[in-house]
């Protein structure tokens, strides 16, 4: 069963959001604040598989509880649920470990799209977790080392904590070394053809990528920008 987290504390808009997702068939765990999802996270003991979290709730906010869950889980997919207005709580929602965020007002479809998308990552990733260690699919390009099946990534032998969507871009880049791959190229290879956000979902992502694997992450020497382009993984 596909299990959810929905944290929103509009009693209007997490009754939407539970039909949808239920519809879609989804088990819904609904609360209406940071403190009960965190709760219901431990009680559940982690099981589950996306999390949908309101930014603004009164108390503990989403981006307190994305800190928490993320630091829990690396495995867990994190949407935020933000406004119009909420621009710059978006950057710090990717950047405190969301993978995704949804702006209000949202039809079923934009909503369902983000978190089949999320799901399948997700899924793909559990699967990938089964695998044997010894059936893994490598890829080295100098101090670093992709393995495709049990989805981990290591610098120097040390392993290096990654989302499924940041582990998905490196997977991007260790595929084509050396290539410059676009905004919409990297977009579309991640988040698919389906996905109804801007370009800055990349963005935030690189720069929190940058921030675990380079050594001087302001002076990256792997993960360059090309100007006017987008991004190339040097080795």
């Amino acid at each position: 069963m596909k299990r959810i987290l929905v944290a929103e504390d509009e009693a209007s808009i997490r009754d939407f959001i539970v039909i949808n997702l239920q519809r879609s068939g989804y088990d819904v765990v609904a609360v209406a604040d940071g403190e009960e999802a965190i709760r219901e996270y431990e009680e559940n003991e982690g099981d589950f598989d996306i999390a949908l979290l309101d930014i603004m709730m009164p108390g503990v906010d989403g981006l307190e509880v994305c800190k928490y869950l993320r630091k829990k889980s690396s495995s867990i997919g994190i949407v935020m649920l933000t406004a119009k207005t909420q621009e710059m709580d978006k950057v710090t929602g990717l950047l405190v470990g969301a993978d995704d965020y949804i702006t209000k007002p949202f039809s079923p479809s934009e909503l369902m799209a983000r978190i089949d998308a999320i799901y399948r990552r997700v899924a793909l990733n559990k699967e990938a977790a089964k695998a044997s260690s010894r059936q893994s699919d490598e890829i080295t390009l100098g101090e670093f080392t992709l393995k495709i099946r049990n989805r981990t990534l290591t610098k120097r032998g040390q392993p290096i904590d990654l989302t499924q969507v940041e582990f998905q871009i490196m997977e991007l880049f260790f595929n084509n070394p050396g290539a410059a791959l676009s905004r919409s190229e990297i977009l579309k290879a991640v988040w698919g053809d389906s996905y109804y956000g801007d370009e800055k979902v990349v963005d935030v992502n690189i720069r929190r990528l940058r921030m675990k694997i380079e050594d001087e992450p302001s002076h990256p020497r792997h993960l360059t920008t090309i100007w006017g382009i987008g991004y190339k993984w040097v080795v």
